[in-house]
């Protein structure tokens, strides 16, 4: 599995930077796309639910949660 692969982002007006796999940035894009909204405006909606989580952390958890249940085909189906 490459690196990581950092990705700078605004977050209530500070700028930030992410860092994640390849893999899980993806499955974000996918989601944001899904969404028709920008991947910065995804991760600020994840960065205003995650709590005390860490940022990278709970983006994982989402794109893992995201990936688990089928995305966007596992809701269209039922």
């Amino acid at each position: 599995m490459p690196g990581l692969k950092k990705r700078s982002v605004n977050l209530a007006g500070h700028a930030t930077s992410v860092a994640l796999e390849p893999e899980f940035w993806a499955v974000l894009e996918t989601m944001s796309k899904e969404r028709r909204i920008s991947l910065a405006a995804l991760i600020a909606e994840l960065d205003q639910r995650r709590g005390e989580s860490l940022l990278a952390s709970y983006c994982r958890l989402s794109a893992l949660a995201y990936a688990q249940t089928g995305g966007a085909l596992k809701r269209k189906r039922a």
